[in-house]
């Protein structure tokens, strides 16, 4: 299948169940929609169906958005069981959240592929040093700012959101704990982000990579029905399962940690993702 031995495929289907796994407790442990984890997966993936590199981290950012949905939306009701979640915050956010992740789709149609792993690593690397070696002083506030910028930063949110494939949870929580938030409060907040990302994200890439799938017929990967656009059917429906049932467990796993382990690990697990890019872009 696909001109990849079975033995491969075997081994790539269990990788991906188990990627799906990790993807949904990041979620629910991080307020995070897993994307860090599943855009790396599912690039090592379409490498080996030999998608084009032209389309190759598109389409992993695409499907990863549309694995978020079903993650997210556990991982919220999860943190919102628990009576954690700053609705006023996502109610703000709504809007140019939104609007950020539409322009961030536009801008996936015509970019190259380097500039989605770029963002990536330019991101990752500023969260990742936040987390690991920030101190107490390093605040921009003890609340949060005005509406005004608050609506700045959702739309700067979604912008990059949509470009690298997660669900705003790893920005969100950046921004929060800058202006004093508990790190408990800024990864159940977070969750919410993921829903408002996650749906029109992956419906913008559907959009963004249907002109392109005429322009390669010889990849069988990028053509309907295994794929919609830039949103992978294949690699969706292999994550989803237990992404989704992980979810509500890393929810639980977050309440039980003390701040400083959530911190480090969140930082820690950010480097890593930043060092996989970084050494991406420079090969």
């Amino acid at each position: 299948m696909f001109g990849i031995p079975a033995y491969d495929l075997v081994w790539l289907v269990v990788a991906l169940l188990a990627a799906g796994a990790i993807t949904g407790l990041l979620a629910g442990v991080f307020g995070v929609g897993g994307g860090a984890v599943a855009v790396p997966i599912l690039y090592e993936l379409f490498r080996l169906l030999e998608v084009p590199e032209e389309v190759r981290m598109p389409l992993s950012v695409g499907t990863s958005l549309a694995i978020i949905i079903p993650t997210s939306v556990r991982s919220f009701n999860a943190h919102r069981a628990k009576g954690v979640v700053d609705m006023s915050i996502l109610r703000v956010w709504a809007v140019p959240v939104v609007l950020g992740v539409v322009i961030g789709s536009v801008i996936a149609r015509f970019a190259p592929a380097d500039l989605f792993k770029a963002v990536f690593v330019i991101v990752a690397g500023f969260s990742a040093i936040r987390m690991l070696f920030g101190r107490e002083t390093w605040r921009l506030g003890l609340d949060m700012p005005g509406k005004a910028a608050m609506v700045a930063c959702g739309g700067l949110i979604g912008i990059l959101s949509a470009l690298m494939g997660i669900g705003g949870g790893m920005l969100s929580n950046l921004f929060m704990t800058f202006y004093s938030r508990p790190i408990h409060q800024a990864v159940a907040t977070s969750s919410g982000l993921g829903v408002l990302i996650s749906i029109p994200g992956a419906l913008g890439y559907v959009y963004a990579g249907w002109p392109y799938m005429a322009e390669y017929p010889e990849v069988v990967a990028f053509r309907p029905p295994l794929a919609l656009g830039y949103v992978s059917l294949v690699g969706l429906l292999l994550f989803i399962p237990t992404s989704s049932w992980m979810a509500p467990v890393g929810a639980r796993l977050a309440h039980r940690l003390s701040k400083r382990r959530l911190e480090m690990a969140l930082g820690i697990f950010l480097l890593i993702v930043c060092a996989r890019f970084a050494a991406s872009l420079l090969v």
